[in-house]
């Protein structure tokens, strides 16, 4: 362990919440600079730490527009495979080593599993260096909140991994809403098809040697020690994809899906924090999320709007079919999507997708509304560019931190509420479940010793 860019713990607080250091005080944290300016330069120098999965479809998407000056990766085939095609860059197998030569990037992209997305991305953001982060951008809500004040404090440009954001459909759902298509919004029923990895498992019983181009300790990183679990056909029941179904380690089918799908309805209703959250599920055990849950958000008026209840459904659970569906059409399965139930009439919506009336003959009638937001060209494939675009442009990307993070405390609160097992009464000011305490290591977990 390098002791000089360690995570040492909760080092003192700032504002509300308190921001975590990830680094000391005499290293890398010491040289720290607010945003840096880098408009005038004519490609940006970025770094990814991950570079497999998501990490290489993170790498395609934002190479074409940035001088890819170093790659990170616990997997050296995974980071070989990747250095072959950036013949240019320079590797390296713990992000921390990366950071000593952190003069040589602006940015940096977060592509590792759940757990380790906020320890890497606060370092960065501590050295002034913009990020753009895989959803969900933390594994847990003091985690996010800690991220969403840094990225502020420091006048990084961030954005999170949620491609969707930057589609047609999810305009056009946030324009049809705001032009009253269905009145006043009363509920909002999201669901996914996810899991599609294991959940619901206890402990592996059987362990074995990690493969040798794998770091296991690196993987582990701010997680609990565990051993390297093998199945008795001998392979990892965690590595290199099912981790998600993990406590430890990821956040679940809510936490996988969560940010993709709510973004519609968070930004097209003005959601704010929830006042409580109950779940039920099936199949939860202490290592891993539950097979099925529905998750029960309830959200305070505004303003601008009444209150509204919100329903999330996973693993096969959908919500009733609504009421006056043309015959022949059913819900989406695949990825999942998003009913809305206003005063007005209902409206459905694919993942993604366009919005449609029901029934279709309302469609059929509706003049559809003149845009009001601006598009992001190339729509879903843009997202990467929007965040390019926003480092030198000095503008805040689509789903920018100061967006996403507060989108991601509503989803993970939903983990919250499954692991407590009971409704639970939420203050956000506080980051605070008023009516069970105790619960206080569900909103923020302890790191391994050393992280």
């Amino acid at each position: 362990m390098r002791r000089d860019i360690s995570r040492r713990g909760l080092l003192g607080a700032a504002g509300a919440v308190g921001l975590t250091l990830f680094t000391s005080r005499k290293g890398l944290a010491a040289e720290a600079a607010p945003g840096a300016d880098v408009a005038k330069a004519s490609k940006l120098n970025v770094a990814f730490v991950g570079v497999g999965g998501r990490g290489a479809a993170d790498l395609a998407g934002i190479a074409q527009h940035v001088n890819v000056v170093g790659l990170c990766d616990v997997d050296s085939k995974t980071l070989a495979g990747a250095a072959k095609t950036h013949t240019g860059a320079k590797t390296y197998g713990d992000y921390r080593k990366m950071l000593e030569d952190h003069k040589s990037f602006d940015a940096v992209c977060v592509a590792t599993p759940d757990h380790m997305h906020a320890p890497v991305a606060m370092a960065a953001m501590q050295l002034g260096k913009h990020v753009y982060c895989e959803k969900p951008i933390a594994h847990d809500v003091f985690e996010v909140r800690a991220m969403t004040e840094m990225a502020r404090k420091m006048k990084v440009m961030t954005q999170m991994g949620t491609q969707a954001h930057a589609s047609e459909g999810t305009r056009l759902v946030v324009e049809f809403i705001k032009a009253g298509a269905i009145g006043n919004v009363k509920e909002v029923h999201v669901w996914t098809d996810r899991p599609i990895w294991p959940q619901g498992f206890k402990r592996p019983e059987l362990t074995g040697k990690p493969p040798e181009n794998l770091n296991w300790d690196l993987w582990l990183g701010t997680a609990p020690q565990h051993p390297y679990y093998i199945t008795d056909k001998g392979v990892s029941p965690i590595h290199p994809f099912k981790w998600r179904g993990w406590w430890d380690f990821g956040t679940g089918a809510l936490g996988d899906m969560g940010c993709h799908i709510f973004d519609a309805s968070y930004w097209a209703c003005g959601l704010t924090a929830p006042t409580s959250i109950e779940a039920e599920s099936q199949g939860m055990t202490d290592v891993a999320a539950p097979n099925w849950s529905i998750i029960k958000y309830d959200f305070p008026a505004t303003s601008e709007r009444g209150p509204i209840k919100l329903t999330w459904s996973d693993g096969g659970k959908r919500p009733p079919r609504p009421e006056g569906m043309d015959e022949g059409l059913e819900l989406p399965i695949k990825d999942g999507g998003t009913v809305f139930i206003g005063d007005k009439g209902i409206m459905v919506v694919p993942y993604g997708g366009a919005p449609r009336l029901v029934p279709e003959a309302r469609m059929k009638d509706y003049k559809k509304p003149e845009p009001t937001i601006k598009r992001v060209p190339g729509g879903p494939a843009g997202h990467h560019k929007d965040w390019v675009d926003a480092i030198t442009e000095g503008r805040p990307a689509g789903s920018n931190f100061d967006y996403a993070g507060p989108l991601t405390e509503i989803v993970l609160l939903g983990n919250v509420a499954i692991r407590a097992g009971k409704r639970i009464v939420w203050d956000s000011a506080k980051l605070e479940i008023t009516n069970e305490p105790g619960l206080d290591a569900l909103i923020r977990r302890e790191y391994r010793q050393g992280w």
